[in-house]
């Protein structure tokens, strides 16, 4: 989106840029009762007026019932429980660039000195003050007064998401504010904060003190690492960069911004990189949006015509490195490269809808002087059907906190080990040129249980296969994968709806309505199910 995009969030990446900070605004002027609810009230009037769909996710009821509830307490309330109430009011819109602007600085009690991350594998303390060297890399196993899991439930409510990766990626920064964990009922005080953690297999419990600046030194998981910084980490503070692998004949650019630099344009430096594709021996190409927030959605076209010009838009050459911090014109170059490219997606879903809710503007709420944004545009990219939460890699990746203490890039070696072959489209072609479907189930099988294919969701593609098998009057077989396809999707309509209709295909009336019923059970408005129960009962 044009000039919209998250890069304003502190990320796993730019967390390493100790400069990458909010700027300190004026202390905030102590505010009455009545003028934290007349702000209150505008917000209430201006955020449904303002945004495009406040209510694509919650109900309007749900809006005013929450505000209504935090009116009732402003009285009872600090100011920081109040501030928290606004997040939270923020967040139930659930899109991601519908949030307040600038928290970070609104919070005075300072912060706790350690940055946390959830890895696959947990909730890690990746980076912590020098003092508390002992921290880093440990697994968080409370937070305050409550578990993990439950601290981030706390948190959850607060973070503004597309998706539940938005809240893997927003949530964990506030844990290091103490008037947040206070307000979210996580701690008791605002002067310590008791974390217990895993260390080499034991448990710890350590107390921390919020400070007044971020430490001049810090301790990072990866400090012990024998191996060097991945390429990911390597040049963090640069917003796009490459570097070309000869021995692996791969080139990898991060693209970690979408705007311009002051000495050289997104389109300059992209054909710089197209340039050098065509006359040096590039058989991968890595494009690692991974920690790409957005920017201004017009400079991608550059990146797009260039790759479908080259040598590289081929299945099995072109690679682009997605996830959680993937988000707004990022997540629209990822949908450009979904649509007319020939792209692999490797990683971690992205942060943020294919079709989503942007372009936010600024709202101030004049007492207590926060700024308030709210998208203002329905940004739909691809078929305005396309429901999808995220997009996810077709090669799942995700790091763990062994990875990144090892400085081991899982994205990048599943893309420098893959080969061609085994994709479920390359499963389905054998399958339709044989007769047996006996080598496409085993190979199915094989397929959904394998960690790369985690996020693939092949629930279309096997539909899409029955019905060709319907369409060669192979009967049987078209009934062997919609009953697969509802094995391996037991709550979707539309899988039950084509099962039943295959049998109704081979004049297997009762278990044709039987399906037809199912699927109304997971749709009640699927017209295709009722429509044929309706002659399929006919006398």
């Amino acid at each position: 989106m044009l000039a919209n995009g998250k890069i304003f969030t502190l990320s796993l990446l730019s967390l390493i840029l100790l400069g990458h900070e909010t700027p300190a605004q004026p202390a905030p002027v102590k505010l009455t009762a009545e003028q934290w609810r007349a702000d209150l009230r505008l917000l209430a009037e201006e955020l449904p007026r303002r945004h495009k769909n406040a209510f694509h996710t919650m109900t309007r009821a749900q809006f005013d019932a929450a505000v209504k509830q935090l009116d009732e307490r402003i009285p009872s309330l600090a100011d920081q429980e109040i501030t928290v109430g606004l997040m939270r009011i923020m967040a139930m819109v659930g899109d991601g660039h519908t949030r307040m602007s600038g928290m970070a600085a609104r919070f005075r009690a300072g912060r706790y000195p350690a940055q946390l991350y959830l890895f696959k594998d947990g909730l890690f303390v990746r980076r912590v003050a020098a003092e508390h060297a002992e921290l880093a890399g440990a697994k968080a196993l409370r937070i305050g007064k409550l578990s993990t899991e439950e601290a981030l439930s706390r948190v959850r409510e607060i973070a503004p998401h597309d998706n539940e990766m938005g809240v893997k990626d927003e949530a964990p920064f506030w844990f290091a504010f103490p008037e947040v964990l206070h307000a979210l009922g996580i701690t008791d005080d605002l002067q310590s904060l008791k974390l217990v953690v895993e260390i080499d297999g034991q448990s710890k419990t350590v107390e921390m003190k919020p400070v007044s600046q971020l430490p001049a030194r810090w301790a990072d998981a990866r400090d012990a690492a024998k191996s060097p910084v991945p390429l990911w980490l390597k040049n963090p503070g640069n917003d796009y960069w490459f570097e070309y692998l000869p021995e692996q004949k791969t080139l990898y650019v991060q693209y970690n911004v979408v705007r311009n630099k002051p000495d050289e344009t997104v389109e300059a430096f992209f054909n710089r990189v197209f340039a050098f594709v065509a006359t040096n021996p590039v058989e991968k190409f890595v494009l690692d949006l991974r920690v790409n927030g957005g920017g201004n959605n017009f400079l991608n076209l550059p990146i797009v015509k260039g790759v479908i010009r080259s040598k590289i838009d081929e299945r099995g050459k072109f690679f682009t490195i997605i996830g959680r911090e993937t988000f707004s014109a990022a997540q629209n170059l990822v949908n450009q490269l979904e649509k007319y490219t020939n792209v692999i997606f490797v990683g971690e879903p992205t942060g943020a809808r294919p079709n989503s809710y942007g372009e936010a503007r600024s709202l101030t709420l004049p007492n207590s002087g926060l700024v308030v944004r709210a998208s203002t545009l329905w940004w739909q990219d691809l078929d305005p059907r396309d429901d999808r939460m995220w997009t996810a890699p077709q090669v799942a990746a995700e790091m763990t906190a062994a990875d990144y203490r090892a400085n081991r890039d899982p994205a990048l070696e599943a893309i420098l080990n893959y080969t061609p072959g085994g994709t479920i489209d390359e499963l389905i072609a054998e399958a339709l040129a044989a007769n047996d479907l006996t080598a496409f189930l085993r190979k199915y099988r094989q397929f959904k249980t394998s960690p790369a294919n985690f996020y693939v969701h092949t629930g279309r593609t096997i539909n899409a296969f029955g019905y060709q098998l319907l369409e060669r009057n192979r009967l049987d077989d078209a009934l062997t994968v919609f009953k697969l396809n509802t094995e391996a999707y037991p709550d979707s309509a539309n899988a039950f709806d084509s099962l039943a209709e295959a049998y109704g295909r081979r004049g297997q009336r009762e278990e044709a309505i039987k399906n037809y019923e199912r699927a109304l059970q997971f749709n009640p408005n699927l017209t295709s199910a009722s429509d044929a129960l309706r002659r399929l009962r006919k006398p």
